[in-house]
């Protein structure tokens, strides 16, 4: 038996005792001698089938076990105890199945990090390390995609993990070096081979820092803070992005602050309008990364070209542009930026004996309140341009300054039969922010179980995350008996659903369902998810 069929058997087993400990009718109390028997079996087994995340986790949780001295646990307690370990069981279940989506920060600051590494189990133990210091991580076990995912993502920062089984590490630092001579991205790796030949090669192929195994996760968070404060010093020396030589995205929050202080001394308005080319992926896997630069700087010089003299362009990231207009309000602004829409789809690029055309998708804003601050300025232009999106693409959306009530209370259920879903769930609604919004989280096995709760009849606005598949009453029953009952009208689901399950999906649709996600989820396109519908909602 191979060391994966093992590594799978064992997260088969840490799902099956979180299960008889959570999820049974057992005693309300979990003898401290169990829980200690439990992670010093998956130490042993974890690092003998090389899952050195696990084995580093569970080691973790025998010495802070030591520390607590518990005769005794509650549920409530051991949960919270042992949530890292939920979390990573339920992404290592499904990690590799997980398509690889462009990450979606909730903050437009947050430094992103790439991480490639094929020890899942330590990846993603990495992975939440560097979270909790409140950067956003992408991470992969393929090569492959990692690569591609790279060249789209535009990282702060890139940790390789060279100890591949079937591949050479050092050919993939060899081939982001050779795409990276325009920008300056920090390249940190990490081996077993620790030595002077491993160490020597990585700094000739371009890596800046190198972390030998095994890795002190306190050290290592350090090292990675370092390697952003370097490119953020970068960044903050150049105005001028390298490959669309327009302005860039430090300048861009320069001259937002420049702007807001001259609104408040002038009472001058302007606006600002964000820019997303549509479908940008598709020309970058149909052509190439090199294609897809030349469509950058065609771009980036047509707005150069086609705005006025005062407007100002900005790349914000990737195939993202910012405009700023001078003394422009929402209406001139719209008819400006969608004028330069109807010129640039009309523009044809010619590659590779094809011919192919572009457009881009906007969301205005107009700027008349300085204390909104810039970067509550950019997330109203966010919202615009979503609603673009969401409306077809290919054109500009104004955004709608709504004021939110200081009382919203959302009242959210989670239904769903697995438990390890149900805690990671919880935990995700309770690290959104919903700004004034409050929201009441309550977790329940089935549908039944919800219905006898009587949780509709709680005054307010509902929202339901709601398992398509359980054996009591599956998702599409608990939605059709919601859809008939007199609080239906205040109640918003998001459906889970299996990849396969597309007669399912439109059911859902048609009863009522505001939105669906395949499982496996990403947490991360699933968080950004939730919020957008709850803010939808208000």
């Amino acid at each position: 038996m191979t060391n994966e069929k093992y590594q799978v058997l064992l997260f088969e087993k840490i799902k099956t005792q979180i299960f008889k400990w959570f999820d049974t009718n057992n005693s309300e109390v979990i003898r401290n001698e169990d829980v200690y028997s439990f992670l010093h079996s998956l130490k042993g087994t974890s690092g003998t089938i090389q899952l050195g995340g696990l084995y580093h986790l569970s080691s973790r949780l025998l010495d802070q076990l030591e520390v607590k001295g518990k005769e005794q646990w509650r549920k409530c307690e051991l949960r919270e105890f042992l949530f890292e370990l939920v979390s990573l069981s339920y992404q290592y279940e499904h990690f590799k199945e997980t398509d690889l989506k462009k990450v979606e920060p909730s903050d437009i600051e947050l430094p992103l990090v790439q991480m490639i590494c094929e020890d899942v189990s330590m990846l993603i133990l990495l992975k939440e390390a560097m979270e909790e210091n409140g950067w956003m991580v992408m991470a992969s076990s393929d090569p492959e995609k990692a690569l591609s995912l790279y060249y789209d993502l535009q990282p702060d920062c890139l940790v390789i993990d060279i100890d591949f089984t079937e591949a050479d590490g050092f050919q993939i630092l060899e081939k982001i070096q050779q795409h990276n001579h325009k920008q300056f991205v920090p390249k940190v790796i990490l081996s077993n081979e620790n030595n002077r030949h491993t160490r020597i090669r990585a700094y000739e192929m371009g890596a800046d820092d190198f972390i030998g195994k095994p890795i002190d996760i306190e050290e290592f968070s350090v090292r990675i803070k370092r390697q952003l404060e370097r490119k953020h010093i970068f960044d903050q020396s150049v105005l001028i992005d390298e490959l669309t030589k327009v302005y860039n995205r430090r300048f861009l929050f320069d001259t937002l602050e420049r702007y807001l202080k001259d609104l408040e001394r002038t009472n001058s308005v302007f606006s600002i309008a964000l820019l997303d080319l549509d479908y940008f992926k598709n020309i970058n896997d149909s052509y190439g990364h090199l294609i897809g630069d030349k469509v950058l700087e065609a771009f980036a010089d047509f707005l150069k070209a086609k705005l006025r003299g005062s407007d100002i362009v900005f790349r914000y990231g990737g195939e993202e542009f910012v405009i700023l207009l001078p003394r422009t309000n929402s209406q001139e602004a719209i008819d400006v930026i969608d004028r330069v829409l109807q010129e640039f789809k009309t523009i044809q690029f010619h590659e590779q004996g094809k011919t192919f055309n572009v457009s881009f998708s906007a969301g205005v804003f107009m700027v008349d309140n300085p204390a909104l601050g810039s970067q509550d300025t950019l997330k109203m232009a966010d919202h615009a341009l979503y609603e673009a999106k969401e409306k077809g693409r290919s054109r500009v959306h104004g955004a709608n300054v709504s004021e939110q009530s200081a009382n919203n209370i959302l009242h959210v259920s989670v239904i769903d039969d697995d438990a390890i879903i149900r805690t990671l769930l919880v935990r995700v609604l309770q690290t959104i922010d919903t700004e004034k919004i409050e929201l009441d989280i309550k977790a329940f096995e089935n549908g039944e179980k919800f219905f006898e709760s009587e949780r509709l009849t709680d005054k307010g606005k509902h929202f339901l995350i709601l398992d398509g598949v359980m054996p009591v009453m599956d998702g599409i029953e608990v939605l059709d008996k919601v859809k008939n009952t007199a609080q239906s009208r205040g109640v918003h689901v998001l459906m889970l659903t299996g990849r396969k399950s597309e007669y399912d999906i439109a059911r859902a649709l048609k009863l009522g369902a505001d939105d669906y996600v395949t499982k496996p989820f990403s947490i991360t396109e699933l968080q950004a998810r939730i919020q957008r519908l709850i803010k939808r909602m208000f």
